[in-house]
Formats: structure tokens, C-alpha cells, sequence
């Protein structure tokens, strides 16, 4: 699920660095997170990164390639929890009921910004920003796609009734994680968003189903 590094998005010059790269990806990473691609100036972001203009070019070459590293550092930093649950030796119900209590409690955590930043970042965008736009659509669909092949894996075990419509599954699983991110980012408390999982896990479908 980690998207692949932009080639042209790192550029040592034979200077050393004066500050702490880690540190100063995650600064990014949650001003990006908070505020939005758009809505991010470059002398916001020297702010917080506490880094000159010129270590900056000189490290990450501009504001678009630092974000492909940001989008990276927040698979690996805050949204690792959603491959780790994926990854769980349990029945696929519990996996999924686990995915998503767990998204209500990241979702809301008082010391990260509110939601998901893959949820919804770059979903409306200038038409100059495009590549922003589908990195993160493909950042979904891959997150998606996690969670068809946990699906498939439950099928294939019996977790899953015979003809179970396994994408449509993941599609629905998908949009109620999308959809209290965007509930997160909203003002919605934790509680409630366990109450939205719980109800969320009552389309799983029954032994008896025939999808």
C-alpha cells in the first residue's frame, strides 16, 4: 500500500543536512494533513519544517515532490494500523469489526489532525494539481484493494457465504471508512463514529446470503 518514491523527488546537492529529515517530514505530513495540498503555502511549510528555503530545494526539490515523500511517511507513520489489522490472525468478521472501531479511534485521536488524510485529500483540486489528484485516488484504490484480498482470503476459508460479491464488499467497507473520515474531519466524536462502525458491520453478510 506505501506508493512508489517520485525519482525526481529528492535531491542531494553534496550539502549536509541541517536538520532532522524525519522530523521535519512529519511537521509537513500534519500541516499537509490539516490544511490540504492547496490550502498550504511554501512559507507555511519552511515554518514548521524549520528549514531555510534553500535546505529545502536543496532536500526535497519542491513542494510537490515533498508531498509524494509526505504521502509515504503517512502510510508508515500514522496509517500503518489499517495493513497491521488487515494482517490479524482472526476470522475475517472480527478483522473487519477490528478495521473499524480502530479507524473510529485514529480517526479522532487529539494529537494527529481529525480523519484520514488519504480519505480526503485531493479529492477537489485545480486542474493543474492532477497528479496529486490520482496519486491519492490510487492510494485508495490500493487500500481498497487490501481489503478485497483479506475478503477473498475469508471466502476462500469460509469466513464468507458462497457468492459473496467479494468487490462490492470492499467497495462498502471503503466508503464507510471514507465516510467517517470525512465525519472526523466534520467534528464527530468518537463515540459516535463507533456507533456509525457498529451499524456498518451489520451489512456483513449472513450465512445464509446469496450475493
Amino acid at each position: 500500500m506505501t506508493p512508489k518514491k517520485d525519482p525526481s523527488g529528492r535531491r542531494g546537492r553534496g550539502r549536509p543536512q541541517s536538520f532532522d529529515r524525519k522530523e521535519a517530514l512529519c511537521a509537513a505530513m500534519r500541516l499537509f494533513w490539516d490544511r490540504g495540498y492547496e490550502g498550504t503555502s511554501f512559507d507555511d511549510l519552511i515554518s514548521v519544517m524549520k528549514i531555510s528555503a534553500s535546505s529545502f530545494y536543496n532536500a526535497f526539490g519542491s513542494k510537490e515532490a515533498l508531498y509524494h515523500e509526505v504521502i509515504e511517511t503517512y502510510m508508515n507513520v500514522a496509517g500503518g494500523w489499517f495493513l497491521d489489522i488487515l494482517g490479524e490472525d482472526a476470522d475475517t468478521r472480527t478483522v473487519f469489526q477490528d478495521l473499524t472501531t480502530a479507524a473510529a479511534v485514529e480517526f479522532t485521536r487529539p494529537d494527529q489532525p481529525a480523519g484520514c488524510m488519504i480519505s480526503v485529500a485531493v479529492t477537489q483540486c485545480s486542474p493543474n494539481q492532477h497528479r496529486l489528484r490520482d496519486l491519492l485516488a490510487s492510494q485508495r484504490t490500493l487500500a481498497e484493494g487490501a481489503m478485497a484480498a483479506r475478503l477473498q482470503q475469508g471466502l476462500e476459508v469460509g469466513d464468507l457465504p458462497t457468492g459473496t460479491d467479494i468487490e462490492a464488499l470492499a467497495a462498502f467497507y471503503g466508503s464507510l471508512l471514507r465516510g467517517m473520515a470525512v465525519q472526523a474531519r466534520d467534528g464527530a466524536s468518537q463515540e459516535r463514529l463507533m456507533e456509525i462502525a457498529r451499524f456498518g458491520m451489520n451489512a456483513w453478510p449472513k450465512a445464509s446470503a446469496r450475493l
